[in-house]
């Protein structure tokens, strides 16, 4: 009783864990898909940002990602692997198992067969049964002939039911054996495409370190071209003052300063009031364009722990946008930068607007312009495919942000 208590929960306790087999195998395909949709994904961002000239830190960023999910799939792999290994022993040790078992109904049911064509003949069988030494015996004899032949009967049925038992477990030992080299060969595909991962994200590392090299070396020389333009500016503004304060002197004002030098005139401080009421209004220094750099101290959008410094705002425009004046006034100065192209200064009474990076310029010191008029065309950078137009707002000798004075789109 204890042994028969102890196989049956035993018999209770495999009955529990034959469902676990099939529904961890559900869920690691489910885990698989999900995994190479998200394989899938990344690799249209991937094909989205190489589309770009640039290299940027989140290329390396996406392909990391891509890494980390390709091998997740291959241990998710290894894992249905692991599992249809297990099945594969096991339904081996079953096919064994019947085929034993086979072996033994085939020998048991040749016995009968032999015992059956002795004793074929119904003079046999009588012989058999007259041969008793009672009739209780006699009738045992004629029982056990009858269970003999149901006996052999039910052999040969349990004989049919173990082969087909034996083909399903061999078809089913087939088709696992197929299904592991179906994984195998997914396995060896997704490990293929790993290594090819991996030597992308090398060669990207290795192309955004030179990249970072080079945007180094190149804001190196625009911050040089900017301090240029800056003092360039600076003489300029300075000269204009100097200039102002002798005429101011010479016309017999006292107290003059640099605060006042510029307000001499009711015309200059006219245009001053204007261009200060114009704020939020002033229209915009090209046709089409966004802010891609904004004013002040901001850290750099691709190198790690620089911060650049803008005295006014960076507007990305499209290919042969023209540069055009914000706001009626003259040309106080154009200054040729290396590095920076052209730039044009324009006075608007104690305001003064300036605008850099211009391939060309179509007007000159002294010129009277009117607002929208076009007073260049701004560069493009054919290595990165940008236009660019860099503004600036001056009050004297102090730089403002030109953003809040641009009109709202």
């Amino acid at each position: 009783m204890r042994r028969c208590g102890k196989f049956l929960l035993l018999l209770w306790l495999l009955l529990l864990t034959i469902p676990a087999i099939p529904q961890s195998k559900k869920e690691l395909e489910r885990k698989k898909q999900q995994l190479q949709r998200e394989i899938d994904q990344t690799n249209k961002e991937l094909n989205a940002t190489a589309k770009s000239k640039k290299l940027t830190a989140s290329q390396v960023d996406a392909l990391k990602k891509k890494i980390k999910l390709r091998q997740q799939l291959i241990g998710t792999i290894n894992s249905e692997l692991d599992g249809l290994s297990s099945q594969i022993t096991t339904t081996s040790g079953e096919i064994t198992s019947l085929e034993h078992k086979m072996e033994q109904l085939r020998n048991e049911y040749a016995n009968m067969v032999r015992f059956a064509q002795r004793n074929q003949g119904s003079y046999q069988r009588l012989m058999f049964i007259f041969a008793s030494d009672d009739f209780n015996q006699a009738f045992k004899r004629l029982k056990y002939l009858q269970q003999y032949s149901d006996s052999r009967k039910r052999q040969a049925a349990l004989i049919d039911s173990t082969q087909s038992q034996l083909s399903n477990r061999k078809s089913e030992l087939e088709a696992k054996k197929n299904e592991k080299t179906s994984l195998r060969n997914q396995e060896l595909q997704q490990k293929q495409e790993l290594e090819k991962d991996k030597k992308e994200q090398d060669k990207v590392l290795a192309n955004l370190q030179d990249r970072e090299k080079k945007l180094k070396k190149q804001l190196a020389e625009k911050q040089k071209a900017k301090q240029r333009l800056d003092r360039a500016i600076d003489n300029l503004i300075r000269k204009e003052i100097e200039a102002a304060k002798k005429k101011a002197t010479a016309s017999g004002k006292k107290n003059v300063t640099n605060a006042n030098v510029f307000s001499l005139t009711p015309e200059s401080q006219k245009l001053s009031n204007s261009f200060a009421g114009n704020k939020g209004k002033l229209p915009w220094p090209v046709e089409k364009g966004n802010i891609s750099s904004s004013f002040g101290e901001h850290p750099h959008p691709e190198l790690k722990g620089i911060v650049v410094k803008n005295n006014g705002i960076d507007i990305r425009s499209t290919p042969n946008s023209q540069a055009r004046s914000v706001f009626d006034g003259e040309v106080s100065g154009v200054i040729t930068i290396p590095g920076s192209n052209s730039a044009v200064i324009i006075r608007h009474g104690e305001y003064l607007s300036v605008y850099s990076n211009l391939e060309s310029v179509y007007v000159k010191k002294g010129d009277k312009v009117t607002t929208r008029q076009k007073i260049g065309q701004v560069y493009t950078d054919q290595a990165e495919g940008t236009t660019e137009l860099h503004l600036e707002i001056w009050k004297g000798t102090t730089k403002l942000n030109p953003a809040p004075w641009l009109a709202g789109k």
